[in-house]
């Protein structure tokens, strides 16, 4: 096959979202590789890697802008990739929202098939076009890590009684199972008698959930979640490094100060009745978590 046809023959495989026929096209050594793969992929895992691409994306298509030999044995194709979010996307429910990205695949070409794909394209386009955040910040700095962050609210303005802490350690390529569990986890804790809030961060190699409740007691309906059986029966058998949970009460609050926009001066909400000292009213108080 002429290498301009297999390109084609690979296009094809992809609009046809047929990811036999994707790997088909490659020799028995050949790889994919693009900025999100964390490393050439091989066989199978290729074709895996389209189809978790259609479970997000299930119109996914490209269209060939242009396509040329550069080499004997490369093709450099230029495309561009539409397709609509009705699928979970990086462990987060769907959008439904359109994108459209813009990249270059070069593809090596040999004897037995495709020898390699190395995609090229704008990381950011698609979350961005998503609406999500995309944070550009290093891993670590001396002493410190840095991460993400995301909150859950019940709307409660209710003082916490108790707060239920989860540390989990893991290598970076389980992030992607362990953030589904974690989102599995708090969708059944939203629902649960005496939640408050919650907060998931990840950072440094390590997931920290922290979640507030209105009495200790009520931490314990954890135990009876599926998701979170789920992940504690995964962590035992596969996941993870190391991990640990905990439910610490609150020894003290100090007053829950809030400025007063008539003279600009912080007062103790709860113990003036929503009211400063100055006689103007306080905005309303956020939630303690």
């Amino acid at each position: 096959m002429e290498n301009l046809d297999l390109a084609q023959a690979y296009f094809d495989a992809w609009n046809a979202r047929d990811a036999a026929a994707i790997v088909a096209t490659f020799g028995d050594s050949g790889t994919y590789a693009d900025p999100t793969t964390n490393g050439p992929l091989t066989g199978e895992a290729i074709g895996a890697n389209a189809t978790g691409l259609w479970d997000a994306f299930p119109d996914l298509s490209f269209e060939i802008r242009s396509a040329a030999e550069t080499a004997p044995s490369r093709v450099v194709a230029e495309w561009t990739m539409t397709g609509t979010n009705t699928g979970a996307f990086a462990g987060l429910p769907p959008t439904g929202r359109a994108v459209s990205l813009r990249g270059v695949d070069v593809i090596e070409t040999g004897a037995d098939g495709i020898q390699s794909v190395t995609g090229y394209f704008d990381t950011r386009a698609v979350p961005e076009q998503l609406g999500l955040q995309v944070l550009v910040q290093p891993y670590s700095v001396g002493p410190f890590s840095f991460g993400n962050a995301v909150t859950v609210q019940s709307g409660k303005k209710t003082k916490p009684g108790a707060f239920s802490i989860t540390t989990i350690w893991n290598e970076a390529e389980q992030d992607g199972k362990v953030r589904a569990l974690s989102v599995a986890t708090a969708r059944e804790m939203s629902e649960m008698d005496g939640f408050i809030g919650l907060t998931l961060a990840r950072v440094g190699g390590r997931g920290i959930t922290i979640s507030a409740w209105e009495k200790p007691e009520n931490a314990k309906q954890l135990l009876k979640s599926g998701a979170h059986r789920e992940a504690m029966t995964r962590f035992w058998t596969e996941l993870g490094d190391a991990a640990f949970t905990s439910v610490w009460t609150p020894e003290r609050y100090n007053p829950l100060w809030v400025r007063c926009p008539a003279c600009n001066k912080m007062s103790d909400y709860e113990k003036n009745a929503g009211q400063c000292m100055c006689g103007g009213a306080l905005p309303q108080a956020p939630a303690y978590f």
